[in-house]
């Protein structure tokens, strides 16, 4: 197992440090778009620049490592799952569980520490966030065992957010073993499938996780995790790793 973390902030400190920034190759799609990916990725995370390639596919987006392309996507494909999405269709549940496709230049971000800002800040940089959490929420749901555990500052959020209920609800009817962190202002009733974990202070209030983990070594498992650094302001990071994601697992399990 991973080298356990002595706090959730320590972890997000350990990612990588790496040079990757995104490209958009042979752009024809309109500016707006590119505008958009910009204003998602580029102010305070990973740079985007457009690359005119001779010869290349146009309206792809890579992912590099310096000069080397580590993953590609098709524009349209971060349209459809990012650019033109808002988190209002996570909350009221439009995009559910089973909607949601990851990008593969968005999965190859993890182990990458970001720096976002929320509304009215900024309406778009904690959209990857938002997507990462129903991704790993839609794997638990997929695999139907297993553990999940989310932290959502406010318990209440299960009840005001009806995409959140429904999701959870969902996730109840599986054998997934499901627990939930955050203050109390609210309970869920006797008949929520799950184990609830309130508290007032640290961790409790100031963090975002999702994770799944599974003892089935051919399960896909991940961890988001992200700290509220100043009003509205979030570091984060996320991976895939199964280590990582077990020794998450085993911190909170401990600490929360």
């Amino acid at each position: 197992m991973g080298t356990v973390p002595d706090s959730l902030a320590a972890f997000i400190e350990s990612g990588e440090t790496r040079n990757l920034s995104l490209a958009v190759v042979n752009r024809t799609r309109p500016q707006p778009i590119q505008n958009m990916l910009e204003e998602t990725f580029g102010e305070r995370s990973v740079d985007v620049e457009e690359l005119d390639v001779p010869d290349a596919v146009e309206d792809v987006v890579v992912l590099l490592d310096g000069d080397e392309v580590i993953a590609s996507s098709p524009l349209t494909e971060l349209e459809d799952e990012i650019l033109m999405v808002n988190s209002d269709l996570y909350i009221t549940g439009t995009k559910s569980l089973g909607d949601v496709s990851l990008p593969a230049v968005i999965a190859k971000l993890e182990e990458t520490p970001f720096r976002v800002r929320g509304y009215p800040i900024s309406n778009s940089e904690k959209l990857p966030l938002i997507m990462i959490s129903r991704y790993i929420e839609q794997l638990a749901w997929q695999h139907e065992s297993g553990r999940l555990r989310s932290s959502f500052q406010r318990l209440s959020r299960l009840d005001d957010e009806r995409g959140t209920r429904t999701v959870y609800q969902t996730l109840g009817e599986t054998a997934v073993d499901v627990h939930v962190y955050g203050v109390p202002d609210w309970l869920p009733p006797e008949t929520f499938r799950g184990v609830v974990h309130a508290g007032y202070h640290g961790e409790f209030r100031s963090s975002w996780f999702v994770v799944f983990h599974a003892e089935d070594t051919d399960a896909r498992t991940a961890v988001l995790v992200a700290e509220r650094v100043a009003s509205n302001e979030w570091e984060a990071l996320w991976t895939f790793d199964d280590e990582r994601v077990r020794a998450v697992n085993r911190y909170i399990e401990r600490a929360l």
